[in-house]
């Protein structure tokens, strides 16, 4: 069986998402852990950090992941938004050690015009930063991304260079985004063009390093650079593609996040018994 889940609310009290979670039926979920489009972060209680660990413990629901906030840019060129951003960094690691929370995914910013150069060193010092800040065993997770203009991290090579200017590298891994890597131009429907994507990946990068799938479809097609989520099986990769990517060893193997649409067509747990259905 493959470990499916969805992104789900921390609404009222950050341990509330573990009971969404089991509503969903999920074998894993992701939370942001503060105000996704706000920079101000608010305090968790003790009670509730309590109470999510506990809940963790008995759903069985694992692994919990961490997505880093909508309003950071680790690429930034502007100074005021970069420190903010690392600041908002240091604290999302030593929340998650708190909560017990193993992944932090991050987005990788966009350069804003100042070019990939400078982006890079700007990503690589604020990960660097931050790592010496907060020494935890929390693992930061580097989403490729779709391609969009200005945009850091959408191919592997991209995410290599990276990687390769990181001081503490048994804390950086690789969070695979199915939609992302569609539209940036790597094809996954076919057999044999999963496989020749994968051993790219693992020559670039390591198949060690990567953690954790997002699995969604695309509502635009291949090599598009356009980043639209669509429900599994409705978009360009499509039922046949979901097909070949859930029965791949080395992606089953992996916890599965869902950031897909909520519409009258498909609600999360439709999304997830769609995923299910197509790894049998």
């Amino acid at each position: 069986m493959i470990r499916v889940g969805v992104h789900v609310s921390i609404a009222g009290s950050i341990d509330k998402a573990v009971d969404r979670a089991i509503e969903k039926d999920c074998d894993t979920f992701q939370i942001f852990s503060t105000n996704p489009r706000g920079w101000k972060i608010r305090e968790l209680k003790e009670i509730e950090i309590e109470r999510f660990i506990e809940k963790v413990k008995h759903s069985g629901i694992i692994p919990p992941v961490d997505h880093m906030p909508y309003l950071p840019n680790l690429a930034a060129p502007s100074n005021e938004v970069y420190d903010k951003s690392v600041a908002a960094l240091i604290t999302e690691l030593r929340r998650c050690e708190t909560l017990q929370i193993p992944y932090i995914v991050t987005h990788l910013g966009s350069h804003r015009g100042s070019g990939k150069p400078a982006g890079f060193l700007r990503i690589a010092d604020a990960l660097n930063t931050a790592f010496r800040e907060v020494d935890n065993e929390v693992m930061l997770l580097l989403e490729n991304t779709a391609g969009t203009k200005n945009s850091m991290g959408t191919t592997f090579e991209d995410i290599r260079h990276i990687i390769d200017d990181i001081e503490h590298q048994d804390r950086i891994g690789v969070c695979f985004d199915t939609c992302h890597a569609f539209v940036a131009g790597y094809e996954l429907r076919t057999v044999e063009a999963l496989n020749a994507t994968l051993l790219l990946f693992d020559k670039v990068i390591g198949l060690n390093r990567l953690k954790l799938i997002h699995l969604n479809d695309a509502k635009a097609g291949l090599n598009s650079r356009l980043d639209r989520h669509e429900h599994i099986g409705l978009g360009y990769i499509g039922e046949d593609g979901f097909r070949v990517i859930l029965k791949d060893d080395r992606i089953r193997a992996l916890p599965m996040i869902l950031e897909t649409p909520v519409d009258t067509r498909r609600g999360d747990k439709e999304n997830i018994q769609k995923a299910r259905e197509l790894a049998k």
